[in-house]
């Protein structure tokens, strides 16, 4: 019995696909290959999901020299399609080109062209081997020149997104690939080297960003090249730091490349722990555009106004308020304004009461209270002036004049008149010949007396 366990021992192992040989000795091959199937181990697998690649301009370079078989060029292609789906892919997130080069360079489709993922991985299922050189400095350049521009869909640079190559190949480059690397370096193009199989190592060296052992990578077959996804998408990974349960904020949590810090909402302020916050004062003096009263309320504040004033549309200026408006006083007849503030008052012949607000009607023609000169007429609460029997009003409505009276006269009116001036005429006549002779007499007395002294 133990001997026939070991012969189907024997015969298990034969079975058995042997052990892949082991990576060449390149200082520049994978530390570290994901587990077949993709899976990461527990803890990684976890922060894997976690992860959003932060917003990139990405342009893939493949190589499809005549070296590059039609098989393992469909390999590439799985491999970018791979790649597109590990990312954020969008107009306001990552744009992705890609570009096919051998002796020549194609750019398949530019970064302003594809925003979803299901239309780019349509356009890469098409794309076709153009089976010539490898003119790597050539596809850079083109790269620089051609595709990260403004017109093609490179994000300006006031943006601040990365400008990323990735540069597939499995050869030599045919062409000075140095001077045209290192000049897309120096215009922030950063670039990482994927070499296949038989590539020349001192050439992905020479093209890719620093540090190398960041940005240039090594696979042994166009079989396992699909296994770089989960090594860029661990590069282009951004750990969302502000995810629930990351940080300690009490309030906001602000993203800060890898880290975080912590702020408040409005109305509040951070306190010296850089973590909690705590209400501050809103109506202290500078924290507020009320024009005259601030009412706190936890953390915000709205806008009132002193007593006479209304607040406006814009809830924070006032306007006085008409305190003569109906409904706004009680005065029973007049309302006289007094900048906020009002007084009641009454129509003429009315007086104030001593409540301040209602009236009583006056006596407008009792002696001192009215202007007439001679009779005063009560009309209601007001009067009118008038004169006594052969007096008239003047035009001013209170003084009176005496009357000059005018009639027709009548024939027997005219005859009285008549009689009377004759005799008046007759009166005056003998009243002058009575003084006549009364000068005579006086004459003669005169003359009598002077004869007598003379005797």
């Amino acid at each position: 019995m133990r001997r026939a366990l070991g012969i189907l021992g024997c015969c298990l192992l034969l079975l058995l696909p042997p052990l892949p040989p082991a990576a060449r000795g390149s200082p520049h091959r994978l530390r570290r290959q994901p587990r077949p199937g993709g899976g990461l181990p527990g803890s990684q697998a976890a922060a894997d999901t976690a992860c959003k690649n932060r917003p990139l301009d990405l342009v893939f370079i493949v190589d499809s020299s005549r070296s590059v078989r039609p098989e393992e060029f469909e390999k590439v292609k799985i491999f970018l399609s791979k790649m597109i789906d590990t990312l954020d892919v969008g107009e306001r997130t990552t744009r992705v080109a890609v570009m096919n080069y051998a002796s020549t360079v194609k750019v398949e489709f530019p970064l302003r062209t594809y925003f979803d993922k299901a239309s780019m991985k349509e356009a890469i299922s098409h794309i076709e081997p153009l089976s010539a050189g490898t003119m790597t400095g050539l596809a850079i350049q083109t790269a620089v020149d051609e595709v990260f521009t403004e017109e093609m869909g490179t994000r300006p640079a006031t943006f601040n997104i990365p400008k990323v190559v990735i540069v597939v190949t499995d050869g030599r480059p045919q062409d000075q690939v140095q001077d045209v690397a290192a000049s897309a370096r120096t215009a922030g193009i950063e670039i990482y080297a994927v070499g296949v199989d038989r590539a020349d190592m001192q050439s992905l060296r020479i093209m890719a960003s620093e540090p190398l052992d960041e940005h240039v990578f090594y696979v042994e077959t166009y079989g396992v090249i699909e296994k770089l996804t989960s090594k860029f998408r661990e590069t282009f990974c951004a750990v969302d730091m502000c995810a629930p349960g990351r940080h300690e904020c009490d309030q906001i949590c602000v993203s800060n490349n890898g880290s975080y810090v912590c702020d408040c909402y409005e109305g509040y302020t951070l306190n010296p722990d850089k973590k909690t916050c705590s209400a501050m004062d809103m109506c202290a003096p500078g924290r507020h555009d009320c024009a005259q009263v601030c009412l706190s309320n936890d953390g915000s504040y709205s806008c009132d106004c002193y007593e006479g004033y209304t607040l406006n549309p814009d809830k924070k200026t006032c306007s006085a308020v008409d305190v003569c408006a109906p409904g706004r006083h009680d005065c029973e007849q007049v309302c006289v304004r007094d900048d906020l503030f009002y007084t009641c008052d009454c129509y003429q012949g009315y007086t104030l009461n001593p409540d301040k607000k209602t009236c009583s009607r006056t006596e407008v023609c009792a002696p001192g209270t009215h202007d007439c000169e001679q009779v005063c007429v009560s009309n209601g609460g007001s009067y009118t002036c008038d004169c006594y029997e052969g007096f008239t009003l003047n035009p001013d409505e209170k003084t009176c004049s005496r009357a000059i009276t005018s009639s027709l006269v009548t024939t027997e009116e005219s005859c009285k008149c008549e009689a009377i001036a004759a005799l008046q005429d007759s009166v005056t006549s003998r009243l002058e010949a009575l003084s006549t002779k009364l000068d005579e007499v006086s004459e003669k007395l005169q003359a009598y007396q002077g004869r007598q002294q003379v005797v």
